[in-house]
C-alpha cells in the first residue's frame, strides 16, 4: 500500500509572504524528499514550486483600516472559501504566512470546523505596537508561531500567546546582497556627492501620506547641505503612481524599480529616508544610517496613543534596545524635522557614528544558534504536525489594556 504523502496546506497573502512560502516549501522539500504535497494561496514563487494557488494572491492583499473596511465583505468571503478548502483537503498542518487581518480569520474557521488540523502562523502580528489582545485571542487556536523578530518570544509569553519561537528573520539568508563590496559604498569625505536613498513606503496608504513630506524634505536637504545623488526605490506595482508623485517635486529623484536594484542602492547609500517597516532592517543590515517617518491611517488616529506606550516602532531601535535612529510619527513628520534629523547625519558625527554602531551589533542579536530560517521553521512545521493540535480555546485571555501593561513592566 502506498504511503499518504505528507500535504502542506499554506496560505501568504502578499509578495513578502510568497518569499517566505516558496524558501519553506524547499525546506519541507529537502526534508521530506518526494513524500510532499503542497496546497493553498500564494504567488509566483510558491507556484513555481509546485503550489497551485486557489485564486491570485492579490486579492486579499488589502492593507490599512480604511481598504479592510471598504473590501470586509470579500474579505469574509474568501476566509470562509479558503478555510473550507482547508478542511475538505484535510491536511497534515495548515501554515499561515504573515497577512493576520486575513490569515487568522482563516484559522479561527480552520480551529472551529476541523479541530483536528494542526495550524502554524509564520510571521507575528505586531501586538507589540497594536493591539495585544491578539496574542491571548491568537492562542486558542495557533499551535505555534513562529517569529522573526528575536524579542517576539518574550513578548508573547508576557501577554499569554501561542507558543512561540524565534526562527531567524529571512533578511539574514540575504546579507551578501545587502552588504557593500569593496568600492561600492564611498566615504562621505571623498568629495562625491552622497548617495541618498528615499523610501516612502510599498502601500499606496503609505506613499500618498508620505510623498509630498518627503519631496520637500529631499529639497531642503540638498538646498542646505549641496547636491546629492537621490534615489528612490519603487515597487513595480506602483513604479507609475511614483513616477506621477515625484514629476511634482523639486528635486527629482532617480527612480529604481525591483528588489535588485533597491538593494544596489542601499549598498551605495550614504543615507536614507525611509517609511517605517521592514525597510528599515534591510537599510541598517546595510549599514545605512536613516531617519524614519510614518504617517497613520486617518481612521486609526483616535487610537494611536497605543504606540506612545512602546519606545519606538522602527525594527532595528526594537531589536538593539536602543532609540538611535530618529523616528517621526504624524504630525512631527515634517519636512523641517525631517530636514534637521538628517542633516546631523552627514559627516563624522555623533548621530551617525552611533547608529553604525547599533547596527553592528544587530548580526549577533539575530543570529541562531544553528541552520536557517526557512530550514528552522520548517522542522518546527513538520514536528507540529506530527504532534497534532496543541492550543486551548478555553485559555484563559486577558483584556488587551492588561496585557499591554504586561508588555510594558515586564511582568
Amino acid at each position: 500500500m502506498t504511503e499518504r504523502p505528507f500535504t502542506a496546506f499554506l496560505v501568504a497573502g502578499e509578495e513578502s509572504g510568497d518569499h517566505l512560502g516558496a524558501r519553506l516549501m524547499e525546506a519541507m522539500k529537502e526534508r521530506l524528499g518526494d513524500n510532499i504535497r503542497f496546497a493553498g494561496v500564494g504567488g509566483s514563487r510558491m507556484e513555481a514550486l509546485g503550489l497551485k494557488s486557489l485564486f491570485p494572491m492579490h486579492e486579499i492583499a488589502y492593507h490599512g483600516v480604511t481598504a479592510i473596511i471598504a473590501n470586509l465583505h470579500r474579505i469574509v468571503a474568501k476566509q470562509q472559501n479558503t478555510a473550507r478548502a482547508v478542511t475538505a483537503a484535510n491536511p497534515d498542518v495548515l501554515v499561515v504566512i504573515d497577512c493576520p487581518g486575513f490569515n487568522l480569520g482563516v484559522a479561527r474557521r480552520v480551529r472551529k470546523w476541523a479541530p483536528t488540523i494542526p495550524i502554524v502562523q509564520y510571521v507575528s502580528p505586531t501586538v507589540w505596537v497594536w493591539r495585544p489582545g491578539r496574542a491571548p485571542w491568537m492562542a486558542g487556536f495557533i499551535d505555534h508561531l513562529l517569529a522573526i523578530l528575536p524579542f517576539e518570544e518574550q513578548v508573547h509569553e508576557r501577554l499569554g500567546g501561542p507558543t512561540c519561537t524565534y526562527v531567524g528573520h529571512p533578511l539574514t539568508q540575504r546579507l551578501d546582497r545587502l552588504r557593500p563590496g569593496p568600492g561600492e559604498r564611498r566615504p562621505l569625505s571623498d568629495g562625491e556627492k552622497p548617495v541618498f536613498v528615499v523610501l516612502p513606503g510599498s502601500r499606496h496608504g503609505e506613499i500618498k501620506r508620505l510623498m509630498e513630506p518627503f519631496g520637500e524634505t529631499v529639497a531642503n536637504i540638498v538646498a542646505e547641505h549641496g547636491p546629492m545623488e537621490v534615489l528612490l526605490p519603487a515597487v513595480p506595482r506602483f513604479a507609475d503612481e511614483i513616477r506621477a508623485r515625484t514629476a511634482e517635486w523639486r528635486v527629482k529623484p532617480t527612480i529604481v524599480v525591483g528588489e535588485d536594484e533597491k538593494y544596489a542602492a542601499f549598498r551605495r547609500a550614504s543615507l536614507a529616508l525611509a517609511a517605517s517597516g521592514t525597510v528599515t532592517l534591510e537599510l541598517a543590515l546595510s549599514g545605512v544610517p536613516m531617519v524614519v517617518a510614518y504617517k497613520v491611517d486617518f481612521i486609526v488616529k483616535p487610537f494611536k496613543q497605543q504606540l506612545s506606550r512602546i519606545n519606538s516602532i522602527v525594527l532595528p531601535n526594537l531589536i538593539t534596545g536602543t532609540n538611535e535612529i530618529p523616528e517621526f510619527l504624524d504630525g512631527e513628520a515634517t519636512p523641517r524635522n525631517l530636514t534637521t534629523a538628517l542633516g546631523r547625519l552627514l559627516g563624522d558625527t555623533p548621530e551617525r557614528q552611533a547608529q553604525i554602531s547599533a547596527f553592528g551589533r544587530l548580526d549577533a542579536l539575530m543570529a541562531l544558534e544553528s541552520g536557517t530560517p526557512s530550514g528552522l521553521a520548517a522542522d518546527i512545521v513538520i514536528e507540529t504536525a506530527r504532534k497534532g493540535p496543541t492550543a486551548i480555546r478555553s485559555k484563559k485571555r486577558r483584556s488587551g489594556g492588561q496585557a499591554q501593561r504586561r508588555l510594558e513592566t515586564g511582568t
